[in-house]
Protein backbone atom coordinates (compact mmCIF):
# COMPACT_ATOMS: atom_id res chain seq x y z
CA UNK A 1 0.00 0.00 0.00
CA UNK A 2 0.76 3.39 -0.90
CA UNK A 3 -0.29 6.74 0.15
CA UNK A 4 -1.39 9.09 -3.06
CA UNK A 5 -2.46 12.58 -2.67
CA UNK A 6 -5.49 14.05 -5.15
CA UNK A 7 -4.54 17.59 -5.74
CA UNK A 8 -7.27 20.73 -5.62
CA UNK A 9 -7.13 22.14 -9.79
CA UNK A 10 -7.35 25.50 -8.29
CA UNK A 11 -5.54 25.98 -5.33
CA UNK A 12 -3.00 23.30 -5.64
CA UNK A 13 -3.97 21.82 -2.32
CA UNK A 14 -4.34 18.44 -1.41
CA UNK A 15 -8.17 17.40 -1.37
CA UNK A 16 -7.44 14.20 0.23
CA UNK A 17 -4.96 11.39 0.23
CA UNK A 18 -5.54 7.80 -0.64
CA UNK A 19 -4.02 4.24 0.29
CA UNK A 20 -3.75 2.70 -2.44
CA UNK A 21 -2.39 -0.75 -3.13
CA UNK A 22 -0.12 -0.07 -6.54
CA UNK A 23 3.75 -0.08 -7.08
CA UNK A 24 5.28 3.07 -5.95
CA UNK A 25 6.88 3.26 -9.84
CA UNK A 26 3.38 2.86 -11.21
CA UNK A 27 2.30 5.23 -13.82
CA UNK A 28 0.51 8.37 -12.58
CA UNK A 29 -2.04 7.73 -14.28
CA UNK A 30 -3.10 4.47 -12.83
CA UNK A 31 -2.18 5.82 -9.33
CA UNK A 32 -4.49 8.92 -9.97
CA UNK A 33 -7.05 6.07 -11.39
CA UNK A 34 -6.94 4.12 -7.84
CA UNK A 35 -6.88 6.77 -5.83
CA UNK A 36 -10.10 8.39 -7.59
CA UNK A 37 -11.87 4.92 -6.53
CA UNK A 38 -10.19 5.24 -3.22
CA UNK A 39 -11.98 8.37 -2.78
CA UNK A 40 -15.15 7.45 -4.39
CA UNK A 41 -15.81 4.75 -1.52
CA UNK A 42 -14.97 7.14 1.03
CA UNK A 43 -17.12 10.25 0.36
CA UNK A 44 -14.69 12.01 -1.16
CA UNK A 45 -15.35 15.13 -2.84
CA UNK A 46 -14.03 15.56 -6.04
CA UNK A 47 -14.96 18.82 -7.32
CA UNK A 48 -12.56 20.96 -8.09
CA UNK A 49 -10.01 17.75 -8.59
CA UNK A 50 -7.29 17.59 -10.80
CA UNK A 51 -8.10 14.27 -12.44
CA UNK A 52 -5.49 15.06 -15.85
CA UNK A 53 -4.87 11.51 -17.17
CA UNK A 54 -6.50 9.41 -14.82
CA UNK A 55 -7.41 5.75 -15.94
CA UNK A 56 -10.95 5.71 -14.73
CA UNK A 57 -11.89 2.72 -17.37
CA UNK A 58 -14.39 0.93 -15.47
CA UNK A 59 -14.58 3.32 -12.75
CA UNK A 60 -18.01 3.67 -11.21
CA UNK A 61 -18.49 7.50 -11.16
CA UNK A 62 -22.44 7.40 -10.79
CA UNK A 63 -23.66 10.49 -8.72
CA UNK A 64 -20.29 11.90 -7.98
CA UNK A 65 -19.33 15.46 -7.80
CA UNK A 66 -17.10 15.82 -10.58
CA UNK A 67 -17.74 19.81 -11.15
CA UNK A 68 -14.83 22.01 -12.24
CA UNK A 69 -12.75 18.91 -12.20
CA UNK A 70 -10.27 18.70 -14.67
CA UNK A 71 -10.61 15.57 -16.31
CA UNK A 72 -8.55 16.55 -19.84
CA UNK A 73 -7.00 13.37 -21.19
CA UNK A 74 -8.80 11.39 -18.69
CA UNK A 75 -9.78 7.43 -19.70
CA UNK A 76 -13.09 7.40 -19.45
CA UNK A 77 -13.95 4.77 -21.40
CA UNK A 78 -16.76 2.10 -19.97
CA UNK A 79 -16.76 4.64 -17.45
CA UNK A 80 -20.51 4.81 -15.34
CA UNK A 81 -20.98 8.98 -15.44
CA UNK A 82 -24.32 8.28 -14.57
CA UNK A 83 -26.11 11.32 -12.76
CA UNK A 84 -21.94 12.54 -11.70
CA UNK A 85 -22.00 16.56 -11.42
CA UNK A 86 -20.50 17.17 -14.18
CA UNK A 87 -20.72 21.54 -14.36
CA UNK A 88 -17.94 23.19 -15.75
CA UNK A 89 -15.70 20.22 -15.92
CA UNK A 90 -12.97 20.24 -18.52
CA UNK A 91 -13.07 17.03 -20.49
CA UNK A 92 -11.29 17.85 -23.47
CA UNK A 93 -9.17 14.98 -25.27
Amino acid sequence: MIKFDVICRISGEVKFTADIDCAEDAPRSAKLGLAVKWGLKNNANLRNANLSDANLSDANLSGANLRNANLRNANLWNANLRNANLWNANLSD
